[in-house]
Order: C-alpha cells, then structure tokens, then sequence
C-alpha cells in the first residue's frame, strides 16, 4: 500500500501520521510538501495530518485548502482515492468542499485535548470496517475548533445516507447531533477530529485507532 501525508507549514502531526501509517503498512509514506502540485505515481492513500496550518489564519483550514497540492488531493479522491483527514485534515476537507458542513470554535471556547469516547455509527466504509456498528472506542482528541455544524437538511442528508462514521458518546465541543466524523457521499473521504494516530499502541492508552488504519489496509489491498 503506497500512502502519502501532506504537509503544511503549521502542520504538526504528520510526523504521528507518518509512523502509524509506517507501522500499519511497513512502509513509510511519501511526505507531501503543500507546495507541491502533484502526488507520487500509484498513490493508495492520502492523510491530511492535524495541527494548525499556516497558522489558523483566516479560519482553519482554509488557507491550506488552497494550497498548490489540493487540487491534486481533490483529483484524487474525486476517482476513489481513499483520504482521511484528521483534526485540522478534517477542517481542510470542509473547506475544500470535499465534505460538507464547518469545524467552529468549541462551545465552551476551550482547547480539549482528553481521551474521548466514540461511538462508531457505519462500520461498512473503507475506514471503518475494522469496528462493529454500534460500539464504542477511545481516541484523543485536540482542538480549538472542532465544533461541527451544518443546516438541518444537511445534517438530515448525513444521517440518512449513514455518512456519519463516529460520534461522540458525550458532550465534547458542541458539535451538532454530537457529530465527530463523516464520510463523503462515496465514502472515500473521512474527516474526523479525533485522533486515531494516536491510539495505535498500548503505550498510548488506547489501540482503538488502530484498527482504522488496519482495516483500510485490508480492504485497500
């Protein structure tokens, strides 16, 4: 599986992408620099790591979401290109109109960095179909900005096409319908605020992430 991590001036865990993905797959993938404007030939996988690139400036994500590299991030998930994006991957995916909806300052205007408990909604996409529908898992989370929110219809699209891939089990951000990732209409695309990188060994606390990137893998190969 030949995967590939973009990077962005501010990003700062494309480094713990980079090694769970290593990990997963034995084999490092290819560090992408935004600037870039083209991806490695036969790509299988595209991460979109977390962190705060160019600085939040603006809003997060959107000025990496014009990065020179996205429109080759685009092209590849438009043809089924499987692509995850983390915390501030998931605020550039938004951004990008790869997924729908906006990541807003929390409700309770803190930074929440904890261990978190999820439930996992769809256990039929590529990324999920190393959990069981239904169950719950522990992931951190990280963020500023990771309150999710959509209109109504929106929201009612997600949940009716099964789209909403995790929830949070508890209240953590404000997000609407305690939303903490979606999948794109061909379920390609994941965004999510937690972090599965950082639950992929024992020393971690949690190997629940883990099974995200094991499961891709399988189904990838």
């Amino acid at each position: 599986m030949k995967t590939a991590v973009i990077v962005f001036p501010g990003s700062n865990c494309d480094r713990d992408l980079a090694v769970a993905l290593e990990q997963v797959t034995g084999r490092a993938p290819a560090m992408v620099w935004h600037k870039e404007s083209d991806l490695p030939d036969g790509v299988d996988f595209i991460g979109l790591p977390g962190g705060f690139s160019y600085g939040d400036y603006l809003r997060s994500g959107a000025m990496a979401a014009r990065s020179p590299v996205i429109r080759a991030v685009v092209d590849a998930a438009n043809r089924g290109v499987p692509v995850l994006g983390v915390c501030n991957g998931f605020q550039v995916l938004t951004e990008t109109g790869l997924l729908p909806g906006a990541l807003m300052r929390n409700a309770g205007l803190n930074f929440v960095s904890r261990p978190v408990a999820l439930s996992v909604e769809n256990s039929q996409s590529l990324f999920t179909s190393g959990y069981n529908a239904g169950e719950t898992i522990r992931i951190p989370v990280a963020h500023h900005d990771g309150n999710f929110h959509a209109d109504d219809e929106t929201l009612d699209r997600i949940e009716g096409q099964g789209r909403v891939a995790f929830r949070y089990a508890e209240e953590v951000n404000g997000s609407a319908r305690r939303i903490a990732g979606i999948l794109n209409d061909t379920g390609n695309v994941l965004g999510m605020m937690p972090h599965p990188e950082r639950a992929i060994e024992p020393a971690h606390g949690s190997t629940d992430g883990r099974r995200l990137f094991e499961g891709l893998l399988e189904t990838v190969a």
